[in-house]
Parts: C-alpha cells; structure tokens; sequence
C-alpha cells in the first residue's frame, strides 16, 4: 500500500513557475537529495521499512537502511524479493548494533539525510550526530498516548459502545509494543464504573500464545529485557499507590509456551503523575484515571513530555472536533484507534519527534527545492 501511495504521489507531483513580471519567471524544480540513512526499530520491521524505503525512492534517492539487530531476518527477506526489480546500490541495507552501526550512519559526511524511529533517548543522539554535518533528520520517538472516553459513549448499549471498549483494549495491541500505545485511558467519571466493569472483561478475554495459531491476539513480548522493564513498571505502579484493576504480572503460559516472555494484559488505576502515567513503559500495560470535564481531559491528555499519539471517543461530533484540535499530538484518532494508512500524516510534538511520515508530504522531507529565477529581458538593471 505505501509503495503503491508514493509511486502514484510523485507521478503527480510536478513542479511550478511563477510569473515574476512580463520578462521574469521563477522555476521550482523538485530534486533528490542523493543517499539517504534511516534506521529503523524492531517492533514493525517490515512496516516501518515500507514507511521510509517507500518515499525516499519515489522522491529519487538511494537508501542506505539499518535493521533493529534484534529483527533483521525480515528486511533481508524483503530485499531479496524485491532486489531484482532495483538497479544495484540503491537499497543498502546494513545490520549492526547502534554503536558500530546507527553512529557511524547518522554521522557519515556521504549521507544527505537521516530518518530515524526509536526511543527519544536514542533520538537525542542521532540529531547530535546529524548536527555536525548539518543535514537534516526526521525522528518518530516515543509516546505516552492518551485514549478519552467520554459519557456518551455510554448512551446507549450498541455497535459504537462494542468498538469504544476494543479501542480501550487497544493498549494491548502488538503486546504493547507501539509508540503509540493508547497506554493512558482518561474515562469520565460518570460513568467510569460501567465502563471500566466491561472494559476489563474485554481485556480479560485477550487470548494469549503461539502467534501461529489463529485464535491468539497478542505474543510475547520481544525479549527479556523488554519483558524484565515492563514488570519493574509494575512494581514501581504498584509502590506508587496504583491499583491492579486486572493482570499486574508475568504469564503463566501452558506446554511449550513456559517459561516464555509473556506479560498479563494490565489495567491500572491511579492519577497522572505517576511514573505509570508519564513513561513509555512498551508493554501490554494501561494506566486508567477519570476526569469531569472536557477541559479536564484535555489538560490531563496534554500533560505529558510526548505528544505522538491520542484517542478521542465520543457521539458529539463538535466535542471531537474540538478536543481533537486541543490534544497536543501529531496523530489524533477520533472514534479509532491503531489504523495507519500512507495517506494520513504521522508524527509527534513535542519530545516525540521531528517531521512527519506518510501523506505525500513526505515527498518534500526527501527532495530539495532548487528554484531558477530567469530574466527573459535584454535589458540590464540599471545599478552600473
């Protein structure tokens, strides 16, 4: 799908002339910027490779991509589909650790561009790194996304209230393992009880296990260490006063499955300046608090260092216009949550990241603009 979007973005994109005066015109040309680094995660390998391989070749560079090392079987996978249909040299792909890998990419004086998605702790070092060639750099960091769900999502016991209570289980989806994690739910209070009473039975019917078996809905999570982080979130909720609303723990997980890295599906209670409120903790792990007004929310939805992503649920669509536009985040769903279309912008404010991607915007981040400014006239201008 992003392949197809961007090919026929830059079939469409042309350039432009301005007419100056009778005998000057001004000529906009879109050009490549030439070699282009992008380091990507290991939550969406494949997914995350298509959002920046696909524009930067429609826009005319080469690549020069750098795999997460812990998933870098499917990139190569993908290249050798596709690697006939290339003229050699144009997609690059490089495996390595950050250090003996990303550093020397995002700091090399060959590339033109560096696109990076990961943490923000990681995201600081690779503009430092840009920085001393200034070239510039997109960066899709993390999130701390808040998911609002207001009365009236409650008025009545029907299709819209089924789809609102699966976008609050959300925050399990890919085990967690988004950056925009719906990982903070804002629930009015008026009816914080009814909803949270179904929510949970929702969140406990999450089928965990193998994920090639069809009736699974959520893995393991990617390795011990994420495994190991997650659960020291919990006990930090835990000390911080929150309370364990369902899960809080590891996943006891039958046959071959023990012993693997599974986390219980997780719902906490507590208040936003918890350390479970305010930090990614990438994992299958919502913290819940309740607001009385819609300024309230948005005040709520807004304290944060990140602004990635955010949900908004709500029958009113003038409520959902304006919270939306208050929300202070690159990607607001409305009554959705977790869909990524190539032609809806995607990016963060704040400590979340620096540009965008999809949408035929992207185009721009990838090409310089070279203008030619004529003169047609025989005349000289006078000054000497």
């Amino acid at each position: 799908d992003h392949f197809r979007y961007f090919a026929g973005c830059i079939r469409a994109q042309e350039g432009s002339l301005a007419e100056i005066d009778d005998d000057t015109v001004a000529y906009h040309f879109h050009e490549p910027l030439g070699v282009v680094g992008q380091i990507i995660p290991w939550n969406f390998p494949i997914l995350m490779a298509a959002w920046k391989v696909a524009p930067a070749l429609a826009a005319g560079n080469c690549v020069v991509l750098k795999p997460a090392e812990q998933t870098p079987v499917s990139i190569l996978v993908w290249a050798e589909l596709v690697g006939d249909l290339l003229p050699p040299g144009v997609v690059n792909i490089v495996n390595g650790f950050g250090l003996e890998a990303g550093k020397p990419l995002a700091s090399s004086t060959r590339i033109a561009k560096i696109a990076f998605t990961g943490e923000t702790t990681t995201g600081r070092l690779i503009v430092g790194y840009a920085a001393e060639n200034l070239i510039p750099v997109t960066l899709e960091l993390g999130g701390k996304s808040p998911n609002i769900f207001f009365a009236d999502v409650m008025a009545e016991d029907d299709a819209f209230l089924d789809k609102a209570l699966e976008g609050f289980t959300m925050f399990a989806l890919n085990q967690g393992e988004v950056c925009t994690c719906p990982s903070r739910a804002l629930v009015h209070r008026r009816i914080y009880d009814a909803f949270i009473e179904k929510a949970l039975k929702r969140v406990g019917a999450i089928v965990q296990g193998d994920p090639l078996d069809k009736k699974t809905m959520i893995g393991a999570q990617a390795s011990n260490e994420q495994m190991e982080k997650i659960l020291s979130y919990l006990d930090i909720g835990r000390l911080e006063g929150a309370e364990v609303l369902i899960g809080g723990g590891r996943a006891q997980m039958p046959g071959d499955l023990a012993g693997g890295y599974y986390i219980e599906p997780t719902v906490l209670r507590g208040h936003n300046k918890m350390r479970v409120f305010q930090e990614e903790i990438f994992g299958p792990v919502v913290s819940v608090t309740v607001f009385d007004s819609d300024e309230e929310a948005v005040e709520i939805a807004n304290d944060t260092i990140f602004g990635l992503g955010a949900g908004v649920w709500t029958r009113d669509v003038n409520r959902a216009y304006r919270v939306g536009r208050a929300i202070q985040a690159g990607r607001v769903w409305t009554n959705c949550y977790h869909a990524y279309p190539a032609h809806a912008a995607f990016g963060g404010y704040k400590q979340s990241g620096v540009g965008r991607e999809n949408h035929r915007m992207m185009l721009d981040h990838y090409q310089q603009t070279k203008n030619l400014l004529v003169s047609y006239s025989p005349d000289k201008l006078g000054f000497f």
